[in-house]
């Protein structure tokens, strides 16, 4: 079917925005913070022809967004979700999914949540095929995935922890992620989701999945003014350390960009899984069983969301801590003390 072209003697509005970015290589140019933030908020409000978001996300997409344009594409979004005022310590993105290893973050989170730190942690899910993601994960833990901010806050009041799809408190975020599938290729919408932090969390957490992006997380995070912010290059794009390899995180702490590289903690590379069996994943989270990888990647995870919310001065002091927080988890108390295992509470 063709849409009937009611732009025939005039241009659409959006047209600017496609032309800054698509006019062949010397004609285009990035666009400025405030473009981007008028442009997107267009989007948001349903006001750009579906040729014009495709070719506009695509545009992009091959030329590679700058740090401005993904601040003002998390400010447009920011200003559109009204989110409300609910206190938060870390604002944790999980849109990648995992592929070989567990989601071994989920229990770092956890963790955190139990010794007090609110943690709201939101994402998106089924965009990319063969992905284990966190929305089919939490309810085994015991979590349920919530509908509205208001569940959010008393969720966290209640848990410490809370979870929101990006399909809850932003739907026309959530409908350009699924065109993943449709386009063969991600857009801006993946990067600038991790950026989001709705809440306006002490610390900010996201992962990139390629090195180049590291920087421009950081910097997009600072253009935003956001006060502590780690950014890694995470396991599967997760927010979560591999234990087999160096970390560097391009961080702000205080206001202030710094960067810091974690040793690796095996000289030997650990083996991915065959299958995702999530008993088995229980299982080490219950300490009925030894998981030599995921106990690292929890522990080194936990010492780094440490560090961003300076509960910790440095790295050895703060992988000391998440191995003590690790080893006195509610699960392993509950065994020493002969209690049943109650994965809700």
């Amino acid at each position: 079917m063709v849409m009937k072209n009611i732009y025939r003697h005039s241009e659409h509005p959006f047209a600017q925005y496609v032309r800054i970015v698509g006019k062949g290589k010397s004609g285009s140019r990035s666009l400025t913070y405030a473009e981007a933030q008028a442009a997107f908020s267009m989007i948001l409000k349903g006001e750009v022809l579906e040729a014009q978001l495709g070719a506009f996300l695509m545009l992009l997409r091959v030329k590679e967004e700058t740090c401005e344009e993904l601040a003002g594409f998390v400010q447009a979004t920011r200003d559109w979700l009204h989110a409300p005022q609910i206190a938060v310590d870390v604002d944790w993105s999980s849109y990648a999914g995992k592929r070989k290893h567990y989601p071994w973050f989920l229990l770092a989170a956890l963790v955190l949540a139990e010794n007090g730190v609110r943690v709201f942690m939101h994402g998106a899910s089924g965009h990319t095929v063969n992905r284990l993601y966190t929305e089919e994960v939490l309810p085994v833990l015991g979590h349920h995935l919530c509908q509205t901010w208001q569940e959010v806050g008393e969720t966290l009041d209640k848990h410490q922890f809370a979870y929101l799809s990006l399909d809850a408190y932003c739907p026309p975020l959530a409908n350009i992620i699924q065109l993943r599938n449709i386009m063969g290729l991600r857009s801006p919408v993946h990067t600038l989701s991790r950026l989001i932090n709705p809440l306006n969390a002490q610390c900010s957490l996201q992962a990139i999945f390629h090195p180049a992006y590291r920087e421009s997380h950081q910097q997009a995070a600072h253009l935003l003014g956001y006060q502590n912010t780690l950014v890694i290059k995470g396991e599967g794009g997760e927010f979560e350390r591999n234990p087999d390899g160096r970390c560097l995180v391009k961080g702000i702490k205080n206001g202030e960009l710094y960067d810091l590289e974690w040793p690796m903690m095996f000289e030997e590379r650990h083996a991915a899984e065959e299958s995702f069996e999530l008993e088995d994943f229980l299982a080490v989270w219950r300490g009925d069983k030894n998981h030599q990888y995921g106990e690292s990647a929890v522990i080194g995870t936990l010492a780094l969301v440490l560090m961003g919310l300076q509960k910790a001065q440095n790295p050895d002091e703060a992988l000391s801590l998440a191995q003590d927080w690790w080893s006195k988890r509610k699960a392993i108390k509950k065994i020493q003390s002969g209690e049943q295992m109650d994965l809700f509470n």
